[in-house]
């Protein structure tokens, strides 16, 4: 069994700080303690560096060209690629399309895995659709959306891959759909909607649990209309999914969101395209064609269409738009995601808990990352063999 040893850095153990020693053994952390040296040990050096859970991405499109909706074999390169972004779980996202094109995605994505590879772990398919309200499809083809029905859920499994769904709860038949995926241990979120205060609230009875990309593709939060988004903030039983690009949203929004919701209720995800780590030019999601530029991610009518947001730069966005501290900051990127995602061995620091590190250096840049006890990201090869 490999041990490892994180040590010289501050240690973020739930809200506080620590200058201990990260003690690890296989995929485990076994203990947060006292620094001791052993020459025994294979050593990574954090110091000057914040150690913090890994973070966790609730909706990642695609990432250096590929597009995870029409490509979902390669999920594996994108897995690669998101470990320098201080991922080290994430859920690949499938955008509204057939019911083969998902089928066939979730085939894919549920074979592949992370042991033995430089890649973030794969926490089961998102699919974002295609039970969304036409009237919010957003970039989603709006020949792809249908009706809500538990016949097409059948095989909509946490057994058979799917870890979440984003449906708009107001659509006839919703509801049992909702019902139906919760059962089975999937997590449904509200998306894609125009679902008003007691439409929220029932869903949130049938075992709606979260919110994908708060204020996006949902009726405007108004004085006599909360809407989705305003549903959401005075609803404590929902975790909002929240896109810190600077353009999904605007600062003054996030803050607001921020200040209404806090580290807790904030999950904050990329919904990054294949356009992340590429420069740009003209992409696709989906059946969808898109343009990235300075204006962010579009298609032909001007519709952002995710984004290029790497999750670290997230991390650091929340902290310039709210001034909130690293540690808060840090729990919205993992602790929050990880309860969403109904995954309780993730997102702390803390014995027994999987071994999941991201290292910061002063720029909260990603210096160093853990998956399963693996060093998988060492650019400045800070870590030792023992």
């Amino acid at each position: 069994m490999t041990t490892l040893a994180i040590d010289g850095g501050r240690v973020l153990v739930d809200s506080a700080w620590v200058d201990e020693r990260v003690q690890i053994e296989g995929t485990r952390i076994t203990s947060v303690g006292e620094p001791t040296f052993d020459p025994s040990v294979q050593t990574l050096d954090a110091s000057g560096c914040s150690v913090v859970p890994g973070f966790i991405d609730l909706q990642v499109n695609g990432a250096l060209g590929v597009d995870l909706t029409s490509e979902p074999t390669r999920v594996g390169e994108v897995a690669e690629h998101l470990v320098q972004c201080g991922v080290t779980s994430f859920m690949p996202t499938v955008i509204s399309c057939s019911a083969g094109t998902a089928a066939t995605a979730i085939t894919a994505m549920s074979r592949w895995l992370h042991a033995g590879k430089p890649a973030a772990r794969s926490l089961g398919v998102h699919l974002e659709g295609p039970f969304l309200n036409p009237a919010r499809a957003g970039a989603h083809p709006p020949h792809r959306l249908r009706p809500p029905s538990v016949d097409d859920t059948r095989h909509w499994h946490s057994d058979n891959g799917v870890a979440m769904v984003t449906l708009a709860p107001e659509l006839p038949g919703a509801l049992d759909v909702i019902e139906e995926l919760a059962a089975h241990g999937v997590v449904v979120c509200a998306g894609h909607t125009e679902a008003g205060e007691a439409e929220l609230g029932a869903a949130i009875g049938a075992g709606l649990r979260g919110v994908t990309h708060l204020f996006n593709a949902m009726t405007p939060m108004s004085a006599r209309n909360p809407g989705p988004a305003g549903a959401t903030i005075a609803d404590p039983a929902l975790i909002a999914g929240l896109i810190t690009d600077g353009l999904h949203v605007d600062r003054a929004m996030v803050r607001l969101a921020w200040r209404a919701l806090g580290p807790s209720r904030i999950a904050l995800v990329s919904d990054a395209v294949a356009a992340l780590g590429m420069g740009f030019g003209a992409y696709r999601i989906g059946d969808t064609d898109v343009v990235v530029d300075t204006t962010g991610v579009r298609t032909a009518q001007g519709v952002l269409a995710g984004s290029v947001l790497r999750l670290d730069e997230a991390v650091r966005n929340l902290m310039a738009f709210t001034g909130c501290s690293l540690g808060e900051a840090s729990t919205s990127a993992s602790a929050t995601p990880a309860r969403l995602a109904q995954r309780a061995d993730l997102g702390r620091l803390h014995p027994g808990f999987t071994a999941d590190v991201v290292l910061l250096d002063a720029a909260m840049k990603v210096v160093a990352t853990v998956v399963d006890g693996c060093v998988v990201f060492d650019p400045q090869q800070r870590c030792t063999a023992a």
